[in-house]
């Protein structure tokens, strides 16, 4: 018996793992699209939410706090890389969600099942035509400098993912929003230019949080560019220290009820094994993604918690199909063929990972078994050969503490690279320097035409893991698909099912997508991993969100 441990089962598939079992994991982006599909097309159809006090959004822990009274205490937390930014629009990576998610907030949110709530919103209506949707917004409601929060300020953070002037890497989602207008203080609509059955979900993502307007141009900010974010929230930013903490402080005026801790620090931990460390020391109160060959141990010590939760993200390496030998399909297919998957996530990740037999999650709306590329290292070298690409030398790119053993898996791809023929190395470097290597204006030409990658769809929905794999999400349009995929089958078919309202050939649609992408492998397909925290088992109100968020506002000692 391992008291100490959050024991949770997860499917599907089923699987045993040697550390921690994982939480219940249904399909939760489908339980919300189905609702939301019905929702769009019923005349008129109202969401009721809470009223002032938040109590509906007391299950995700973002309205309100802990109850155990307040403390001068300051709640530490480590994670493995920098921000690249503090700008909700800008942002890409749910690490850095974590932290602004302390500091802002959205009209809607999710609990922990995925499930749509009321936030700063407290009911929404759409229209008969399912072309617009208004919402209520919550009343006596200040930003963390004194304005207060209202329809404007609505109006002024949505049309900042609209407007083509603020960089939007993850915005595809929210060019279906044609306008945003106030009706008065406390309402707002936003009129789509067709209906869309994920708009809703995409407005409880990290990005839609909403800022106050009067800050965008005080303490460093710009309209363009977001430094110093001022919410809603329980928290407010007070200090990014590079490479080594941001820092929050309870925000005295917050509408809901006030968190426990009067500070709140996220420490920048690269290294898995320091994190550990400062944990078991107590320097730590809680930590992001611990060394998962020390999980049972950990859990085993009788005063640390290990929990897995659900997650959404797809970890695979992504080909830069632009560059030569890669915009080859067989040299991309032999890479597949060429790493032993099962013994990866056997040997390197200790099973705490699902392989993919898809380019989507299969906590994902729509998900279909795609494939499989079964480790075949003959298979790989006649590929190769039919190919006719000669010798192959590459760098492969990967980051260091952001995903679960990530540089780990490099190497480990590298030696079955190896063993086919291919010249591979690795090479490392920060989180921000990393991205702009796949993401930066000069990516398409960058040193990496193999690297890592992992993507977690805030929505939990189908047309938000495609900002993967389409033309108009590459980097050079302000994107994040860093392979520089584009296929005219693919962009047609999901064209169609992006206005599908009917969900079965919807999914029949995306389904299609899925199996032409598999075919064309312009990543390395791996794993779905799990959001894996380790804390302090003196401690309640830790909790999460089904899209890879933790959720740490309520902690407190029990």
């Amino acid at each position: 018996m391992r008291p100490k441990e959050t024991v949770m089962k997860r499917q599907p598939p089923s699987r045993k793992s040697t550390a921690v079992r994982s939480l219940s994991r249904p399909h939760l982006a489908r339980n919300i699209s189905a609702a939301t599909v019905a929702a769009m097309t019923l005349a008129a159809c109202t969401t009721s939410g809470a009223g002032s006090t938040g109590s509906s959004a007391a299950g995700s822990g973002q309205a309100s706090g802990g109850s155990a009274g307040t403390s001068s205490a300051a709640f530490n937390i480590a994670i493995g890389v920098d921000p690249d930014t503090l700008d909700p629009a800008q942002q890409t990576t749910s690490t850095i969600q974590n932290i602004l998610d302390y500091d802002l907030q959205g009209l809607v949110t999710f609990d922990q099942s995925g499930k749509l709530e009321p936030l700063l919103a407290t009911s929404w209506k759409t229209s008969a035509d399912a072309k617009s949707i208004t919402f209520k917004l919550r009343t006596g409601v200040k930003f963390q400098d004194g304005t207060p929060f209202n329809a404007k300020a609505v109006q002024y953070s949505l049309d900042r993912l609209i407007s083509g002037k603020v960089k939007v890497p993850i915005g595809g989602a929210y060019q279906v929003m044609k306008r945003i207008v106030p009706i008065d203080a406390h309402t707002v609509r936003i009129d789509l230019k067709n209906a869309d059955p994920d708009l809703l979900p995409n407005l409880a993502a990290t990005m839609a949080e909403i800022i106050s307007p009067t800050s965008a141009t005080k303490n460093g900010n710009k309209p363009t560019n977001i430094v110093d974010p001022v919410g809603t929230g329980p928290y407010k930013f007070v200090q990014f220290q590079n490479g080594q903490s941001v820092t929050l402080t309870r925000y005295a005026g917050y509408w809901g009820s006030k968190p426990y801790y009067k500070e709140v620090v996220f420490n920048i931990v690269p290294e898995a094994n320091s994190r550990e460390a400062g944990l078991r020391s107590g320097q730590y109160d809680l930590i992001m993604n611990p060394p998962l060959s020390d999980l049972t141990a950990l859990a085993a010590g009788g005063n640390i918690t290990v929990s897995k939760f659900p997650d959404d993200r797809s970890v695979f390496f992504a080909f830069n199909v632009t560059q030569a030998p890669f915009n080859n399909q067989k040299v991309r297919q032999a890479f597949n063929y060429a790493v032993d998957k099962k013994a990866l996530i056997k040997n390197v990740l200790f099973n705490a990972v699902d392989q993919m037999d898809s380019p989507f999650a299969n906590s994902i709306t729509s998900h279909c078994t795609a494939g499989s590329y079964a480790y075949n290292p003959t298979k790989a070298k006649q590929l190769l050969k039919e190919a006719g690409v000669g010798k192959i030398s590459l760098t492969i790119g990967t980051s260091s503490g952001r995903y679960l053993q990530d540089q780990q898996t490099a190497e480990a791809i590298a030696g079955y690279l190896r063993q086919v023929g291919v010249t591979a190395k690795v090479q490392t470097s920060d989180w921000p320097t990393y991205l702009n290597a796949i993401e930066g204006p000069n990516s398409k030409n960058g040193p990496y035409p193999l690297h890592i990658l992992g993507w977690a769809p805030s929505a939990l929905d189908a047309p938000v893991q495609m900002q993967m794999l389409l033309k108009a999400d590459w980097p050079t349009n302000g994107g994040l698909n860093t392979s520089f995929y584009s296929d005219p089958k693919v962009e047609s078919l999901f064209a169609k099912a992006n206005m599908n309202l009917d969900e079965t050939s919807r999914n029949a649609q995306y389904c299609q997508i899925q199996k032409q992408v598999w075919a064309d492998a312009p990543w390395i397909f791996l794993w779905s991993q799990t959001l894996t925290l380790a804390y302090k088992s003196n401690l309640a109100g830790i909790s999460y969100q089904p899209n890879e968020k933790f959720v740490t506002v309520g902690a407190h000692p029990k």
